[in-house]
């Protein structure tokens, strides 16, 4: 391990979410570093991700004598030293070009070092955590496993078992970092609306007309679309469903014929259908839940179970809250109460929600609470249940001319359902910031304040779909 004047771009572990998600991205943050301060909820995964730190550092704090590292020097003069634990080392190997900030260095009985990091979760993050120890293994230069303590209490050691994952990071950032211009990607839609380089990025995609612009065309698939010949968006638009050879993520006449009419929806800002959606009769009730994620069982905390019953009006939003994980229970009661309420008020119901998270949650909390045999569960889940994914008819009847289908993106739209919320910040990240302020707070006055902004921007969110099913049956003639 040298300590020398490090070369211009050295490698860090923390790049590996990057390089994972975008190579493009890796390359331009540091060769054109974007000035960017993390959003709210960016600054509550920080928060919360340090507070866990801490609470490590405690619990290390009780066993063993600790020293902080003040520099790359002092960290190798605390590892000579023999200390039993050094709280935020800083490592370097210049031949490596690699540089870690682990958050522990915790010396084994043999006298080597382990390195530890502090982690809420790996859910999402395998791969990434995966990398990033495995970097401070490859700076320590020991077959040691290096350690997670995780947010649930549980730890997890990882060895010789991410030397492949490390190696190919390694290798692939030094040929990144070498390149004299940024790598060429196919556009992401999830990744890119968040990436603070989207603004060079974007016109860039859109000068070539790539077809990864387009919903359902997956990178690859526009990859081996290029091979075939069709490289743009108006010469897909031109193309025949016969003339699109198989080609994976798009195999079939039936997915090629709407690769086409999404590239004419994006062209002409045109409304393709597709068939005629079947709406199931009943009394419609709309659903929508907002979870925490961050809770600190580590399982998701449902604060708020939206209802919109008849007469669809502001005043019948029909909501179930709860202040805090202590009353998860008692708030999944409250939802099943309200169900078997709607069932003896209407003849028949009908669960609206969009997308599948609804269903995969009362799935979960049957589970959680071991309750998959109770009869309004039961119900809920069969065959023949009330829940309905109103994203389904959308995506099955209808092409947009939209690169997501995200309920926002359909009922924003001007030409489309034309529903705009009272917030327009609002959304399911900001509704876990306001949860958070709602907990912390110790004022009265901003405790309702905030929970009333959650309410009501639940309440839009129900709304929505209840105007999209509007917005469907009048597309439709539906009745």
């Amino acid at each position: 391990m040298t300590t020398n004047k490090s070369p211009q771009f050295l490698i860090k572990p923390s790049d590996a979410g990057t390089w994972l998600s975008c190579k493009r991205r890796a390359w331009l943050d540091k060769h054109r570093p974007v000035a960017a301060e993390p959003d709210a909820f960016g600054q509550l995964l920080s928060r919360q991700g340090l507070a866990h730190e801490t609470a490590v550092l405690e619990q290390l704090q009780s066993h063993y004598s600790i020293r902080k590292a003040a520099s790359f020097d002092d960290t190798r003069q605390l590892m000579r030293q023999g200390v039993p634990v050094i709280y935020q080392a800083r490592l370097i190997d210049e031949q490596q070009r690699l540089v870690g900030y682990p958050d522990f260095l915790i010396r084994h009985e043999s006298g080597q070092y382990q390195a530890a990091d502090a982690k809420l979760s790996v859910r999402g993050d395998k791969k990434s955590i995966q990398i990033q120890l495995g970097c401070y293994r490859r700076l320590l230069a020991t077959d040691l496993p290096a350690l997670v303590f995780l947010g649930d209490g549980r730890s997890a050691s990882l060895g010789d078992e991410v030397n492949s994952h490390t190696d190919e990071f390694i290798t692939d950032m030094r040929r990144l970092l070498d390149l004299a211009q940024p790598p060429t990607v196919r556009y992401s839609h999830s990744k890119c609306r968040i990436c603070p380089h989207q603004p060079l990025c974007r016109p860039e995609f859109e000068a070539r007309g790539d077809l990864s612009l387009l919903y359902g065309i997956h990178g690859g698939a526009a990859d081996h679309l290029a091979y075939a010949g069709i490289e743009t968006i108006p010469q897909l638009a031109e193309s025949t469903a016969d003339a699109i050879p198989d080609v994976p993520h798009l195999k079939g006449n039936k997915k090629k014929q709407r690769a086409i009419l999404q590239a004419r929806a994006h062209l002409h800002d045109e409304i393709f259908k597709l068939g005629q959606p079947i709406l199931p009769e009943g009394a419609w009730i709309h659903f929508d839940i907002e979870d925490n994620p961050m809770a600190a069982n580590q399982s998701r905390h449902v604060y708020l179970w939206g209802l919109l019953p008849p007469p669809y009006t502001p005043e019948s939003f029909d909501p179930v809250w709860t202040d805090d994980e202590s009353r998860d229970f008692d708030g999944w009661l409250g939802f099943l109460q309200k169900i078997e309420q709607y069932r003896s008020r209407f003849s028949k119901i009908v669960l609206a929600h969009y997308s599948n998270h609804e269903k995969a949650t009362i799935r979960n909390y049957a589970a959680r609470y071991g309750m998959t045999e109770n009869a309004t569960v039961v119900w809920l889940l069969g065959d023949d249940g009330p829940l309905f994914d109103i994203q389904k008819p959308v995506l099955d009847c209808l092409v947009l001319p939209l690169q997501g289908y995200g309920l926002k993106e359909i009922c924003k739209h001007p030409k489309l359902v034309n529903f705009q919320w009272e917030n327009t910040e609002s959304g399911s990240q900001w509704s876990v910031v306001q949860f958070h302020r709602f907990r912390n707070t110790t004022d009265s006055g901003d405790k309702q304040r905030l929970k009333t902004e959650i309410l009501s921007y639940n309440r839009d969110d129900v709304t929505a779909t209840r105007k999209l099913e509007l917005w469907l049956r009048t597309l439709f003639h539906a009745p």
